[in-house]
């Protein structure tokens, strides 16, 4: 066959040989170019290679013989020692190559022309016996070739990088594990990465294929990554489906836990330990748990892990279980897990319930931490559930009879009681017979007097009261009860101790915008009307006049025994001054006064005698056109009297007024005198007889234009 000059079969390789005569020497050469390199090569391994090495005229049965008998030779020495399991592996991976590379070059080889190789100079390729694999025959077509290749490639595992397969380890040697993953090389992993797994040969693995091979040909594979993404699988899975992950808390951390889940760190919140409070998070380091993801983080592979929710799924089914089997009225037995203002929550068994302070005792009680305790066992009864909000109400008073059933017959209208004041309402106070059976005091049952009574300033919770049974219902549970009863009434005999007219002193009890109350004697009372304060002061509230406290003289003016009212008066314990007020202060009399106070409407100044007077504001303008201020005294004019209705109207304004006009008319009437006298004078002067000089006519034309011009002024004014 004719070689093309242009390529170089020992470069290109493209060119079809013939393998009909290889020659040992040239097998020699080419399997000392594709075996790997080994530190030493053992005797067996030298034999094995003898046996498959092809002579110069080798057939393809005699190749396949020597495989045959090299592999029956390695399967003899499997029951050898271990030291010998390293040697086995190479001679097997050996066989495989030996057969290969007489494959390939069977199916490779290209017709050579013999030529003279002896002036070849030393480059490897010079050494190669070119010649030797010329004489090869090519058995096989190229169809029979390619059938074969698919046949040997079928036989390899398709390997990827950066994905997780399968591997049987095959051998272990001084700490480094042999991983066969049926590919064309064996994967080699040191031992320290098999802590967390006991393993021996036979025993399969998974690994992550980093590489399909290195800078030396090797395949590099990852334990660790393995055991991370498969981790992460499950943990996905665990927060996609709800599957529960096992795990071991290795550290306790700022506000949790960690947990190694797989070889994966995951974060264990405090409030998704247990579902009661956890404090001492030292006792969960080292404990393997159960888990369920119930976070994730796929950009930073981070995951929150939450072993409550494990056992609130357990508890739930537990509910489920225990409120399908409830019946009202039932006794069950519970624990105390938590109290608080309303009431307290009982375990009974998987499933809570609600115990309202209500329900736990007849009587009244301010906590229910006055009756339970924390981790208490206690017997209640179920009152009502709800199956679709999980609610269960229960009582503690109802496994005893109630106390209105076993109250003492001898409690009857007209009775004496003794109760604890437990509640005070606006209305009255609730008065506590035994734990359960109260009575109320109504606040109209406190006194015999009409006068409003405050029950809370009136009553103390805690205090003891006696009380008389007004009105009991046995059936209804219902008590009235009455303190003022205890006494006799004091309105029995009002006539003989306060007759109209009398005078008493009493004690200001009361003030309101209306009158002042006045308690005279225990349950009587009456109250001083406003107006009765006081003959010739006008008050805006009473509390002007007297303070709460305060002993004040009064005199009966009228008594109501059917509606237990007395009027009082004050200002009748004297004359009523306006009967000569009329002739002191008559309409338009002038007096001092002093302004007390004003508003926008008018100003109320004081008059002599005290008495008080009311001036509309436009009427205490000035003479400068100000009004007069607080405290001003000035003099007023009385404009209206009014002795029925006690009323005196004054006016500053008027009286400046009157003023004005006194002086104007004194002015007046001294002109005219003056004019009077003028005239009487020019008439004596013309009866005079004298004979008038030229002077005296002129002196008396002066006197005439004088007396023309006044007249002239008194007709302008």
């Amino acid at each position: 066959m004719q070689v093309d000059d242009d390529k170089d079969p020992q470069k290109d390789g493209t060119e079809e040989t013939s393998t009909d005569n290889i020659t040992p020497e040239a097998t020699e050469s080419i399997e000392a170019q594709a075996t790997p390199d080994t530190e030493e090569v053992t005797p067996e391994i030298t034999e094995t290679q003898s046996k498959i090495k092809p002579g110069p005229e080798a057939t393809d049965e005699d190749v396949a013989q020597a495989t045959e008998d090299a592999e029956e030779s390695l399967d003899e020495d499997e029951d050898e020692d271990d030291d010998k399991r390293s040697a086995k592996v190479i001679r097997k991976e050996s066989t495989r190559v030996a057969v290969a590379l007489t494959e390939e070059v069977k199916e490779e080889a290209v017709e050579i022309d013999e030529a003279d190789t002896s002036g070849a100079t030393g480059s490897a390729h010079d050494a190669f016996a070119w010649d030797a694999i010329a004489k090869i025959d090519n058995r096989y077509s190229k169809e029979e070739r390619e059938a074969m290749e698919k046949e040997y490639e079928a036989s390899m595992t398709n390997i990827q990088e950066a994905e997780i397969m399968s591997a049987k380890v095959s051998a272990i040697i001084d700490g480094d594990v042999i991983l066969d993953l049926n590919y064309k090389s064996d994967g080699l992993l040191p031992l320290s990465e098999f802590r967390d797994q006991d393993i021996e040969v036979g025993t399969t693995v998974e690994v992550y294929v980093e590489q399909q091979e290195d800078d030396r040909g090797q395949l590099v594979l990852s334990r660790r990554k393995a055991k991370l993404l498969r981790a992460w699988d499950r943990i996905r899975d665990s927060y996609a489906n709800g599957t529960v992950i096992n795990g071991k808390v290795i550290s306790k951390t700022k506000g949790g836990l960690i947990a190694d889940c797989g070889g994966l760190e995951t974060f264990l919140p405090g409030s998704q330990i247990d579902i009661k409070p956890i404090v001492d998070y030292d006792a969960y380091v080292g404990k393997t748990m159960e888990f369920k993801v119930v976070k994730i983080n796929e950009t930073i592979k981070n995951a929150v892990v939450s072993h409550k929710a494990l056992i609130e799924s357990d508890l739930a089914e537990q509910r489920e279980a225990i409120i399908a089997s409830l019946e009202r009225g039932q006794v069950l037995e519970g624990i105390v897990k938590n109290i608080t203002d309303f009431g307290a929550f009982l375990d009974l068994g998987g499933v809570d319930g609600l115990l309202y302070i209500t329900d736990i005792s007849w009587g009244r009680i301010n906590h229910p931490s006055d009756v339970l305790e924390l981790n208490q066992k206690v017997n209640v009864a179920v009152l009502d559930f709800d199956e679709n909000k999980k609610r269960i109400s229960l009582g503690l008073k109802q496994l005893q009879p109630h106390p209105w059933e076993v109250l003492d017959d001898n409690i009857t209208e007209g009775s004496t009681v003794e109760g604890r004041v437990v509640n005070i309402e606006d209305y009255g106070a609730f008065l506590e017979i035994m734990p359960g059976v109260e009575g109320l005091v109504h606040v109209s049952e406190v006194s015999w007097s009409n006068q409003p009574i405050n029950a809370r300033e009136y009553f103390t919770v805690g205090e003891t009261r006696n009380a008389k049974v007004v009105t009991i219902d046995r059936d209804d549970r219902k008590m009235s009860l009455s303190i003022k009863q205890m006494q006799q009434d004091p309105w029995d005999n009002i006539y003989e101790n306060f007759s109209v007219g009398t005078r008493h002193t009493g004690k200001v009890k009361n003030l309101t915008p209306y009158g002042v109350f006045v308690e005279l004697n225990d349950g009587i009372g009456g109250m001083i009307h406003i107006s009765d304060l006081s003959w010739t002061k006008r008050f805006g509230h009473p509390s002007e006049f007297t303070k709460v406290g305060e002993d004040i003289d009064v005199v009966v003016l009228e008594v109501d025994e059917h509606n237990r009212k007395m009027s009082l008066g004050h200002k009748q314990l004297e004359e009523n001054p306006w009967d000569s007020f009329e002739s002191v202060f008559p309409e338009g009399s002038y007096h001092e006064a002093t302004v007390l106070r004003k508003d926008d409407r008018g100003a109320i100044v004081q008059m002599p005698y005290g008495l008080e007077a009311y001036a509309p504001i436009k009427l205490m303008r000035k003479e400068d056109g100000s009004i007069a201020e607080v405290d001003e005294t000035l003099t007023v004019k009385v404009i209206e009297f009014d002795r029925d209705q006690k009323k005196l109207m004054v006016s500053h304004s008027r009286y400046v007024n009157d003023i004005r006009r006194e002086a104007k008319d004194t002015v007046v009437r001294e002109r005219r005198e003056e004019r009077e006298t003028t005239r009487k004078a020019v008439k004596q002067t013309n009866s005079s007889n004298e004979r008038s000089t030229l002077g005296d006519l002129s002196a008396f034309e002066q006197l005439r234009e004088q007396l023309n011009n006044e007249n002239e002024d008194d007709d302008e004014k």
